[in-house]
């Protein structure tokens, strides 16, 4: 079995355009610019806003957050939005989710233009992703495929079962591993799929991707499989300072023994969304002509 680390992996990829950036600087030109929106004080957004931050200064790129209270009407988030568009020093944005109940997210998504939609959710993005055109790829799924590759686990032909059917990462992981020069078999199961066991045992790479706390046990795996765990859930834990530990929705002690490559939580798929948004803040960058 070896572990796949998206956190060593995450690093060297932020190592590597961390150089780009420093040579575009030293012929003058400016820094990639990132913008983040942040409505309320959600503990995980505040998290991973401040993880993003992390990255771009890591990246060598200028960052900026731009905090709205939980009671912002979606008017003026949208004005705030709309001005981030024309911003010319502003090469990408997002709307850290999940935003208050009163406001649209969906509304808010489209509000976006598409080639400042760093995150990869604007339908356009989905859209021209699910035919394998240039576009910014969703953030968790390029990021699990960046980490399949550089891994050399093996993807064509080979049967890849997705567990989860989300918009922001079943439906488009799907669309990436089938195409051209990934070359996968999809299958994408959720909560009203038959035989789900069987399903998964015939899986060569298997994604958990449900929300769902140790849900993949070591029956629902085949020998040799590689195994990627997308869940991050918050379960509670007396001997953690913080009362709580980061669970995944594999049942990591006895599937990982089965596997030959596995994905541990924290520290697997999780650094690899936040490098996946800082490259595709560096294409907006280079699409933007390099001001």
């Amino acid at each position: 079995m070896e572990l796949i680390d998206g956190k060593a992996t995450s690093a060297k990829i932020k190592a590597e355009i961390a150089a780009q950036v420093a040579g575009f600087v030293a012929e003058g030109k400016r820094s990639p610019h990132l913008v983040a929106i942040l409505v309320g004080h959600d503990g995980g957004s505040e998290t991973y806003v401040a993880n993003k931050v992390k990255a771009c200064d890591a990246c060598g790129f200028k960052s900026t957050v731009i905090r709205r209270e939980s009671d912002v009407t979606e008017e003026e988030l949208l004005k705030l939005i709309g001005e981030l568009n024309h911003d010319g020093d502003v090469d990408g944005f997002i709307v850290q989710l999940p935003l208050p109940r009163h406001i649209d997210e969906q509304r808010v998504t489209e509000a976006i233009l598409p080639e400042k939609d760093v995150d990869g959710f604007h339908p356009v993005n989905v859209g021209r992703q699910s035919i394998g055109l240039p576009c910014f790829n969703s953030a968790t799924p390029a990021g699990i495929v960046e980490l399949l590759k550089r891994y050399n686990v093996p993807t064509r032909g080979k049967n890849c079962v997705i567990i989860g059917r989300s918009n922001i990462v079943g439906k488009p992981l799907a669309a990436l591993m089938m195409q051209k020069g990934i070359d996968a078999t999809v299958t994408v199961c959720h909560s009203a799929t038959d035989n789900l066991k069987e399903i998964c045992r015939n899986a060569d790479i298997l994604v958990a991707a449900l929300g769902r706390p140790e849900f993949v046990t070591a029956d629902m795996v085949k020998d040799g499989a590689t195994v990627i765990d997308v869940g991050t859930t918050r379960v509670p834990d007396a001997t953690r300072k913080s009362g709580f530990r980061l669970c995944g929705d594999v049942d990591f002690d006895n599937v990982s023994p089965k596997c030959s490559f596995i994905t541990p939580v924290p520290g697997g798929v999780g650094p690899m969304t936040i490098v996946s948004l800082m490259q595709n803040t560096l294409k907006a960058y280079l699409n933007n002509n390099i001001r």
